[in-house]
């Protein structure tokens, strides 16, 4: 199964912080490739390539202008992370199941989210019913819809690796 992101609703002089947080746990978490809507971001995609170059990784961050046609246009399952949805350890299996065999685009959002994103998915997913960011509900949706297998996943091409080590930073070039 190829995972996408799609984060919609990027402000660039609002939220680069936010959307690169977003990025970096979607590659870290197994997913191929995040698409973002809203506004163009070229220090964003410019950050974030950075981090696939040095720290390996099959991994490409994508703009989208239109973020109907991606998610209508998706061939496989459609999953909107939300604070509203279903729980996700009562759909996760049913999910897993529906992905096997196709790609899944997991949508998140950042301003408010349109009301027709809610009617265009398959699933509406939420990791707790109380407000949290999206960058943790797809840190926790991600690890549950692997079952931790991302945690052992190799980043190829990486020029720089941690060293882990009960205190202190350590990395090596590789």
């Amino acid at each position: 199964m190829m995972i996408a992101v799609l984060r919609l609703g990027h402000r660039a002089g609002r939220d680069p912080r936010i959307s690169t947080h977003c990025a970096l746990v979607a590659r870290a978490f197994g997913a191929r490739i995040l698409f973002y809507s809203g506004d163009h971001d070229g220090g964003l995609e410019d950050s974030v390539n950075s981090i696939v170059r040095n720290w390996g990784g099959d991994f490409r961050i994508e703009y989208e202008k239109g973020w109907r046609k991606r998610i209508s246009g998706w061939k496989g399952a459609r999953v909107h992370l939300t604070m509203y949805g279903m729980p996700v350890l009562k759909k996760i299996s049913e999910i897993r199941k529906s992905g096997r065999s196709k790609d899944l685009l997991v949508i998140i959002g950042g301003e408010k989210v349109h009301w027709e994103v809610y009617q265009m998915v398959d699933y509406n997913i939420s990791v707790t019913g109380q407000p949290h960011s999206e960058v943790a509900a797809l840190a926790v949706f991600l690890h549950e819809l692997q079952e931790g297998r991302e945690m052992r996943k190799p980043f190829r091409g990486a020029k720089i690796r941690v060293i882990p080590q009960e205190r202190g930073k350590r990395t090596a070039k590789v």
